[in-house]
């Protein structure tokens, strides 16, 4: 290893940077190894998803590596990669529920041949009062419904995933759904419309 690698580590955030813009590997490795377990908390923090958050990590620090020359030193560089997590994290779960407002809205256009038209047009409205619903919970009642409902995951791995004991991921459901269930009811709407436990 040469000096200069083995002397890597030792330099400031800001020193990193400006090797990283010369193309420096071993500049982008110190970076990393001091930074990315403060990114993936921030990213978990944001969007409650490990994978969103791993994903979110790698993004941040490539787009690090690849405009490092733009950093003009106005803050730390702690500061400049927690604000380009935030921007990547907050736009990915903005397309995301985007996405899935799409994918509801698909759904429910989709007539289906053995319904009569009330029927059908009373599937549509059902399909969009639970989307508006769930998006009237709290960020934590709606993570939750998302996760177990619509993700297929289980109890025991939302406790996992969103760092919580198990007995608090069971009561955060119980409350989301009757929570759920009342949103539903003032719409119009009975508990027939929430999703089998």
């Amino acid at each position: 290893m040469s000096q200069s690698a083995a002397s890597t580590p030792r330099l400031s955030d800001e020193a990193l940077v400006v090797r990283i813009a010369a193309g420096d590997a071993a500049a982008m490795r110190a970076l990393f190894q001091r930074h990315h377990d403060r990114v993936f908390r921030l990213a978990y923090r944001i969007g409650r998803d490990t994978t969103l958050a791993e994903d979110l990590v790698s993004e941040v620090f490539l787009e690090i590596w690849r405009h490092a020359g733009r950093f003009e030193g106005r803050s730390a560089v702690a500061t400049w990669m927690l604000a380009i997590t935030k921007y990547k994290a907050l736009s990915r779960i903005r397309r995301r529920r985007e996405q899935e407002t799409l994918d509801i809205e698909a759904a429910a256009e989709l007539a289906d041949p053995g319904r009569d038209p009330e029927a059908e047009l009373a599937r549509r409205q059902g399909a969009i009062a639970i989307r508006n619903c769930i998006d009237a919970l709290t960020p934590e009642h709606r993570n939750i419904i998302d996760l177990i409902y619509y993700r297929g995951r289980s109890v025991k791995d939302v406790a996992r995933m969103t760092g919580v004991p198990e007995s608090t991921a069971k009561t955060r459901m119980f409350y989301a759904r009757k929570r759920l269930s009342e949103l539903l009811r003032r719409s119009g709407f009975d508990r027939a419309l929430l999703p089998a436990s």
